[in-house]
Order: C-alpha cells, then sequence, then structure tokens
C-alpha cells in the first residue's frame, strides 16, 4: 500500500503539471472559440511558461521567491495528498495555507497594487472556505470517513444524496479558477487590467512557478468535482469536464463583480445550499 502511495503521488507531481498546462490551454481554446477567434495552439501555456524561465527575475526583496516557492510546493502536496487518497480536510488546509503564502509574498512587496491584490485574495479566501469545509463534512456524513480513497470507493453517487453542496461548490469553484464575475485578486484575462492585482511585482521565474502553481491547483479542484460522481468513473470524468466548459462559459458572459457581492453571495449560497443539504442527511440519517 506505501508503494501505491508513492507511485501516485510522483504520478501526480509528474503528470499533474502537464495536464494543467493541458487545461490551461484548452481553456484558452474553448474561450477564443466563444468569442469568435481562433485561438491560440493548445501548447501556449507551455510556452509561456517557458518565455518566463527566460527573462529576468526582478524582485523588490528576497522574500518574494521564499513565499512564491511555498506556495508552489503547498500546492503540489495539496494535490498529493488528495490523489494519494489522502484527508480531505488536510488537503483544503493545505490548500489554505499555500493560498496565504501567497498573499504574504504579495505583502512583502509593498506596492499598492499588489497588497490591494493580496487583500483581495483574503476576502476571496473568506469566500470560498465555508463551502469546501461543509463540502467535506458532507462527504464524511454520508461515507463516514473523510480519507478521499474511502469516498471514491463509496459505492453510490454522492451528488444524489449531497446535490445543494455541490451546486455550492460549483459557485465558488469560480472563485478558484480565478474566473469572472469573482477574478478579484488578479485578472485571467489581459484585457481585464493592465496591472495584475497581487501579482503585480512577480517577474520572470516568480511569475512561471505562480502559473504552474495554479496547474497543479485546478486539475485538484477538478479532482474534488469528480468526487460527488466517483462512484461511475466514465460519468464522474464526463460531469468533471462538463463542469469546467461551465465554468469557461461563466467567465465569457458575465462581467467582474465587486468583492462584497463575491462574499455575500458565496455565503448566502453556502447557507441557503449547502447548509440545509447537511442538515437534511444529518436529519435523514436519523
Amino acid at each position: 500500500m506505501t508503494m501505491t502511495k508513492i507511485a501516485l503521488a510522483l504520478s501526480y507531481v509528474i503528470v499533474g503539471g502537464v495536464l494543467g498546462g493541458f487545461l490551461a490551454g484548452f481553456d484558452r481554446i474553448l474561450t477564443a472559440r466563444m468569442q469568435g477567434r481562433k485561438g491560440p495552439p493548445l501548447m501556449q501555456p507551455f510556452f509561456d511558461v517557458l518565455k518566463l524561465m527566460e527573462k529576468r527575475t526582478v524582485v523588490v526583496n528576497n522574500h518574494q521567491t521564499f513565499y512564491v516557492a511555498c506556495f508552489l510546493i503547498f500546492i503540489v502536496l495539496t494535490g498529493t495528498l488528495f490523489f494519494v487518497g489522502g484527508d480531505l480536510l488536510l488537503t483544503i488546509f493545505a490548500l489554505t495555507v499555500a493560498g496565504i503564502f501567497l498573499v504574504l509574498g504579495a505583502f512583502s512587496s509593498n506596492s499598492p497594487f499588489s497588497i490591494i491584490g493580496a487583500e483581495r485574495e483574503l476576502l476571496q479566501m473568506m469566500a470560498y472556505e465555508p463551502a469546501l469545509l461543509i463540502a467535506a463534512l458532507g462527504m464524511y456524513w454520508i461515507t463516514k470517513s473523510f480519507h478521499v480513497s474511502d469516498i471514491v470507493s463509496y459505492g453510490h453517487p454522492l451528488i444524489a444524496v449531497l446535490p445543494g453542496i455541490f451546486i455550492s461548490v460549483l459557485f465558488i469553484l469560480t472563485i478558484k479558477l480565478r474566473k469572472s464575475p469573482f477574478d478579484l485578486s488578479t485578472s485571467h484575462h489581459g484585457h481585464q487590467e493592465l496591472v495584475k492585482g497581487l501579482t503585480t511585482e512577480f517577474s520572470g521565474s516568480s511569475l512561471a512557478m505562480i502559473e504552474v502553481a495554479h496547474w497543479y491547483e485546478n486539475i485538484m479542484l477538478m479532482g474534488f468535482v469528480y468526487l460527488f460522481f466517483a462512484s461511475t468513473p466514465i460519468i464522474g470524468i464526463a460531469a468533471t469536464i462538463l463542469v469546467y466548459i461551465l465554468e469557461v462559459l461563466v467567465d465569457n458572459i458575465y462581467a467582474r463583480l465587486t468583492w462584497q457581492f463575491t462574499i455575500a453571495s458565496s455565503w448566502i449560497v453556502t447557507g441557503a445550499l449547502a447548509v440545509t443539504n447537511l442538515m437534511a442527511i444529518t436529519l435523514f440519517l436519523k
């Protein structure tokens, strides 16, 4: 079993980033098609990262590089914990720690644009954390385990008993994937603004590490969606792909909204759907 987990961990470290890069390329192509454009090649995200690695890295202080490296390490650790079947709560906490390191890196530059982006990132964390924790609790309530391996091996589709929690996860997934209307801390698309929020003061290899970290993070998030359909792998994969296409569609049809609306709407959806769903299954199980 230990060797199996080591193999899974190494597979994620090697393959996860590659799949994340292809997912980013698919995102760009799909976005271009929705806007009536041809779009870049599928490999464009890899070309961009390689180009960033060749550029000179300008840092305000040495703390920036350290925080970005910790951000990447913890993002990879988050996905590794998830895909080896580890504790789902620990995975969510590791994801939070990774986000905090990115915020610290932005704060350390003392740039007003980075600081505003970092503050917005913290607000977004406040918006999506409750939904993720309630989703983990709902899965535990049904499967009697926080371990991803036990949740995957559960014999029935969780979406059937956790529809409200699933919808709340879809809602906050827009925040985590950095899509409009909730792309507040940094612009996902170049046309949104010239100053890219908390990544304003990052360049060269540091910015490349942030981009690669987002690739790993997106694959882990898609794995989280898959858990709701894990009892039937083919349906799970199809549903995960459809969810990502839906997120890209939302990104292209909605303009960016305010941070006040982001927090309020996320908490309302989480409270109205996720908490209600959790209360309902609690009463049913009794």
